[in-house]
Formats: C-alpha cells, structure tokens, sequence
C-alpha cells in the first residue's frame, strides 16, 4: 500500500503520486489518468481512449433501453 497526501494545487487539491505508482501505471507527468468509482472506493488506472469510448457507448445504450433491461432482468 503506498500513501499519499491531498495537497494544495493552485486553487484545487491534488494528489502527488510516487514514482513507484506512475511506474507500474507506466504513466508520466502530463498523462491523463481514469478515476473511477467503485464498490470499495476508487480505482486510479491509465487513461484508455478505446476503453472509454466503449463505456460511453453502453451508457448510451442503457439510457435508451432502461426499461427493456429492467424487465429482462427479471
């Protein structure tokens, strides 16, 4: 586990992440990172256009189709 400290950036918060962290991301300054919530908190993850456009794309679909997937769920 490694810990990080929420520190004053300009006028918002930020994180500064270890260089072990951005190294097994294999990120670098200037990267744009995904974070995402989830059942346990949150995830930090590279930032995978494809991956994201995917995730849009389904979004979209289950706005349309929310009532047709709530009864096929049944």
């Amino acid at each position: 586990m490694l810990k990080v400290k929420v520190t004053t950036v300009g006028s918002s918060a930020g994180v500064v992440l270890p260089k072990e962290a951005l190294h097994r991301m294999n990120a670098k300054k200037g990267d744009v990172l995904c974070l995402v919530e989830t059942e346990s908190g949150y995830e930090l993850t590279p930032y995978d256009k494809d991956f994201a456009e995917q995730v849009e794309a389904t979004e979209r679909v289950m706005g349309r189709y929310r009532n047709a997937l709530r009864e096929l769920a049944k």
